[in-house]
């Protein structure tokens, strides 16, 4: 995982200071072996577990943010939104599911006029924790397919290409009695490895809820007061092992990108980079989460498949 230096955080301030609680640059990474000619061809603002809820300061928040993502002097060309949009529906009726599903349709209509690729988090899902959700699972709309229509998708994992890129959208969430936990079942990985044949050598991004590899879930909590370091296999995807050798056999593959944690982190290992992405909400919308303020991910794609990312701190 690449540290950041004092040096280079102070002059990620000076660099995006706009005033007292102005945004703050933290550059982080740089794509391998990048060409004196290269041309960008796609900047993606990454906003992840938003957590909207009609009531508190979410509303105003994500406001903010977008107004910030829209009114950036080097204009965004997409929004990657990482799931957790609203509060929570996991454990919640249909009403309240309802209301936070039409004030999130209503918040993004209103206040966002850039192109946006969703991804489904564990906190779109509706009614898996039937204890307190109520639900029997036959409900019409029970689990993914709430969410599905709000985001306006046919499956909840897919793939496109956009500017000389292969793009794909993971779904990393499966139920575990009244939880879930991270992993890809075997139908899509099997679909996952297909099309990363049929992508053949274009430079693959990888966009996913939770991380396929990260650093900060061992600081989520106390993961090791046993002595030994535990990372529950909601935080980081169980079966990173084989989607780790999987990207192995890809070269094309360059760049993970997901949220979750709630923290930033940047791993690189085989070749590819794992970005976690930290969170539009921070803590829930009360400040920081632990060392990592509320902010977004920008990403710059490039035509000779290398990349530069940074992560962005709002005045919320």
């Amino acid at each position: 995982m690449e540290r950041i230096s004092r040096r280079e955080m102070l002059k990620g301030i000076g660099t995006a200071a706009l005033g007292a609680g102005a945004w703050l640059t933290l550059r982080t990474s740089v794509g391998a072996s990048p060409t004196p000619a290269r041309k960008r061809v796609l900047r993606i603002a990454h906003l992840t577990d938003i957590h909207l809820a009609p009531e508190g300061p979410s509303t105003q928040g994500f406001i903010r943010c977008l107004q910030f993502v829209h009114e950036m002097k080097d204009p965004v060309d997409v929004i990657f939104n990482g799931g957790d949009s609203v509060a929570d529906v996991f454990g919640q009726n249909a009403e309240r599911a309802q209301s936070l599903f039409n004030h999130w349709r209503k918040v993004l209509k209103e206040n966002c006029k850039l192109p946006v690729e969703h991804c489904v988090g564990n906190h779109d899902v509706w009614g898996w924790n039937k204890e307190r959700s109520g639900c029997t699972g036959n409900e019409p709309n029970y689990g993914k397919k709430w969410a599905l229509e709000l985001f306006e998708l046919e499956t909840p994992y897919r793939s496109f290409d956009r500017a000389g890129w292969h793009f794909i959208v993971l779904d990393c969430t499966f139920p575990q009695g009244n939880g879930y936990t991270a992993r890809l079942d075997d139908e899509q990985f099997e679909w996952l490895k297909a099309d990363l044949q049929k992508a053949g050598n274009k430079p693959t991004f990888v966009l996913s809820h939770q991380p396929i590899l990260s650093a900060s879930a061992y600081f989520d909590g106390e993961n090791e007061k046993t002595g030994n370091w535990v990372v529950p296999g909601a935080w980081m995807c169980i079966d990173a092992r084989r989607v780790v050798e999987l990207f192995y056999q890809h070269k094309n593959v360059k760049v993970c990108i997901s949220g979750h944690i709630h923290l930033y982190d940047r791993v690189d290992y085989n070749g590819v980079t794992y970005l976690c992405n930290g969170a539009v909400s921070g803590g829930w919308w009360g400040g920081n989460y632990h060392q990592t303020p509320p902010g977004i991910g920008i990403i710059d794609l490039y035509n000779d498949g290398s990349f530069e990312s940074q992560y962005l701190r709002y005045d919320r």
